[in-house]
């Protein structure tokens, strides 16, 4: 493995435990997806893992080098994209990118050409010469992916790097980073985009209070679900506490359930779901495949952050 994370923690000054005996791994040609909602640690353990922070426990290795006891050598060995917006307005894209893959140590020759392929495939050319400035939020998230990829590291870590981009090119990025791993290096994803992160990832792992409770490959953890296919309903307000789901109790986001069916049941689930909409009590559903989305719903929970107890069909281990 190209990263190696053995158990590590961050603590705060204030107490507060940011990261809690995380442990993961990640191959070159992998790209490893990290899932959590805001705060379960995800930034924390990429600004370690570059050498931005500190741990206070446990250990980061790089192609079996220690980054903890040298983050010179982590910036060096890693291309990383921030969370936060990169502060290039008074550049231009084209000089930006360029700047960043010169200053990785590419010659000027080997920029141009991959700074030119990264244009293209992101669809950044009529953007290339206006003052960074002046650019949406989406096109200087696509700019910060080319400056980060256009001299790739042995580790690329992207930290929500479809933030505020539209439909079209988040689709054209996820391609480039999966070409990233095509191409040798392992990437680290951090993204909260759960339905979109499936069709990118190799391998995940999902956080939640600093600790990862869920760690393998997509098939893998909705193996774990217990069910092939999902069941999802819009509930009418006034009606879902009347709502009894001869499949289970599923799990609740707002006002939609989603019901976990076994593939045999399809037939009975669309009944007693059209049943529901002719009485009032569900305004619209949808059956097809379970997601990743169902997985990270039944650990996680849902906005209200309740428990739920579909954790222990999961078998989630979140002490």
């Amino acid at each position: 493995m190209l990263l190696e994370i053995n158990e590590l923690t961050k603590v705060y000054r204030s107490g507060s435990r940011a990261n809690d005996g995380i442990s993961l791994s990640v191959a070159e040609g992998e790209v490893f997806g990290l899932l959590g909602h805001n705060g379960a640690g995800k930034t924390t353990l990429v600004n370690q893992v570059v050498g931005l922070l500190r741990p206070t426990a446990g250990s980061i290795r790089i192609d079996g080098r220690d980054m903890v006891a040298n983050p010179g050598l982590a910036r060096r060995l890693c291309s990383f994209q921030a969370q936060a917006q990169v502060p290039i307005d008074g550049l231009t894209p084209r000089q930006a990118i360029d700047l960043l893959g010169q200053l990785r140590g590419a010659s000027k020759a080997e920029v141009r050409m991959r700074r030119d392929r990264l244009v293209e495939a992101l669809e950044l050319g009529e953007w290339m010469d206006v003052d960074a400035a002046r650019l949406s939020g989406g096109v200087k998230r696509l700019v910060a992916f080319a400056m980060a990829s256009v001299s790739p590291g042995r580790l690329v870590m992207l930290d929500e790097p479809t933030n505020d981009v539209d439909p079209v090119r988040r689709r054209l990025l996820w391609r480039q980073v999966r070409s990233l791993a095509d191409h040798g290096a392992a990437v680290l994803l951090v993204t909260h985009n759960v339905i979109e992160a499936e069709r990118s990832v190799d391998r995940l792992a999902i956080l939640d209070e600093g600790r990862v409770i869920a760690e393998g490959t997509p098939a893998t953890l909705k193996a774990r679900l217990g069910a092939e296919l999902r069941l999802e309903v819009v509930l009418d307000p006034d009606a879902a506490a009347t709502l009894v789901s001869p499949f289970g109790q599923g799990v609740a986001v707002g006002n939609r359930l989603m019901i976990g069916v076994p593939s045999g049941s399809a037939g009975d689930a669309v009944a007693w779901a059209d049943s529901k909409v002719r009485v009032g009590l569900i305004e619209e559903f949808t059956l097809g495949p379970a997601t990743l989305e169902d997985v990270y719903v039944a650990l996680v929970g849902g906005s209200q952050r309740e428990p739920l107890p579909v954790k222990e069909v999961l078998g989630a281990t979140a002490a």
